[in-house]
């Protein structure tokens, strides 16, 4: 008995660099017009089977996604927590602008629909590419990022500086015993968001902490946010993407 066809294709791409090829993990749904698509910003464990698991489940969810790897210009065998303390800003927008051409320049996406969405220090990235008008990106979701008042890199601004440069709808997910953000950094930033009049959604949970969506590490997953707040995501996505 032959096994189903799968409902998306996957493929694991080189994008064209300045630096070198920058490796790109990608899928898109297996339908008959352009598909919304999202770029998604990797935890701070990289590209591992969370990562891909979220790229999966949206692409089953009708998304064409894109996750180009952050790490590129380190060396594959640092550590994953060595080679974050070394990402910089401005380098980090370089990437997702070369990420997002390439989702542009695909038939199968439709270039008026292209978001983000980011875990962890991907969190943090998917607030800042928000805030870079250049991507042109229509709506994000931001999973407990944190980091939100430190600069990556020399003389530049943080994510809380730039929020007056959002133009696109925000979904925020939080847990309430998290640390960075802790609950000060949340209220902070709603209330910066509140007061520069940007569209965004706060939604935090009891008994969870940072990642609590990641299902690879049962010290810190809590099926009950998880679930919840992805029922949330994807609702927040079919109303803005």
């Amino acid at each position: 008995m032959s096994s189903p066809i799968p409902h998306y294709a996957q493929a694991i791409l080189t994008l064209h660099h300045p630096e070198g090829g920058m490796a790109a993990w990608a899928s898109w749904p297996r339908v008959s017009e352009p598909a919304p698509a999202l770029l998604i910003m990797e935890h701070a464990l990289g590209i591992d089977l969370f990562t891909e698991t979220m790229g999966r489940k949206l692409t089953e969810a009708g998304y064409a996604t894109l996750i180009p790897d952050l790490y590129h210009r380190f060396n594959p065998f640092e550590a994953p927590l060595d080679k974050m303390k070394r990402l910089r800003d401005p380098e980090i927008i370089r990437d997702l602008a070369i990420a997002r051409s390439h989702l542009f320049q695909d038939p199968q996406v439709d270039p008026a629909r292209i978001g983000v969405i980011g875990f962890c220090m991907g969190g943090r990235m998917a607030l800042r590419a928000l805030e870079e008008r250049a991507l042109g990106l229509k709506a994000g979701v931001s999973y407990y990022g944190g980091h939100l008042r430190v600069a990556w890199g020399e003389d530049q601004k943080t994510p809380f500086d730039l929020i007056g440069q959002i133009e696109a709808p925000l979904l925020f997910h939080f847990g309430n015993e998290d640390t960075n953000p802790s609950p000060r950094d949340r209220a902070d930033l709603e209330q910066e968001l509140t007061r520069l009049h940007k569209t965004h959604v706060f939604h935090s949970y009891d008994g969870a902490g940072h990642a609590f969506m990641d299902f690879t590490r049962t010290e810190r997953f809590r099926q009950n946010a998880s679930e919840s707040s992805w029922q949330r995501t994807l609702q927040f996505l079919r109303e803005n993407l």
